[in-house]
């Protein structure tokens, strides 16, 4: 990867982050790009939407939430969304967008930042272990929740 930054979700990229793919079999693990940008503008006070650019190129998008009142402690500092295109998977493109959103949080005066997931084969329990979150609960639904210290 060379030149990796963050730019806010814009006219220009929106159309971009929307048309990422991912691998086969990750679809069932990720909802639609289209629902969290939605979600940008319905939530404006809580969402921090970006795409990850290399060079021009669109080859990432993160959503974070960040609402210190939230009831449910997990969503105060979240990873809401992330989502890599396939061709661009494994080259540390995730890893950044998330220790972005980690330093956003950090940079808002909270101490973790959580993520929440389905567990299963192709899904992304070994990408945020890797990055050191730590499995520290379940949802009622069975999702498992992890937990960065920051």
């Amino acid at each position: 990867m060379g030149d990796l930054r963050l730019e806010e979700l814009s006219a220009k990229t929106i159309v971009a982050a929307n048309s990422l793919t991912l691998r086969p079999g990750q679809e069932q693990f990720v909802t639609p790009v289209s629902y969290a940008i939605a979600d940008a503008y319905i939530n404006p006070s809580t969402t921090w939407p970006r795409v990850v650019l290399d060079g021009e190129n669109v080859v990432g998008f993160i959503r974070g939430n960040f609402d210190p009142d939230a009831e449910q402690p997990e969503f105060r500092s979240c990873v809401w969304r992330v989502n890599v295109a396939a061709e661009a998977q494994g080259q540390g493109i995730g890893r950044f967008a998330v220790h972005a959103l980690a330093e956003e949080a950090r940079s808002r005066g909270f101490e973790t930042l959580n993520a929440i997931w389905d567990p299963g084969e192709d899904g992304p329990e070994g990408f945020f272990t890797s990055i050191g979150f730590e499995i520290t609960g379940e949802t009622q639904y069975g999702e498992r929740i992890g937990t960065l210290k920051l």
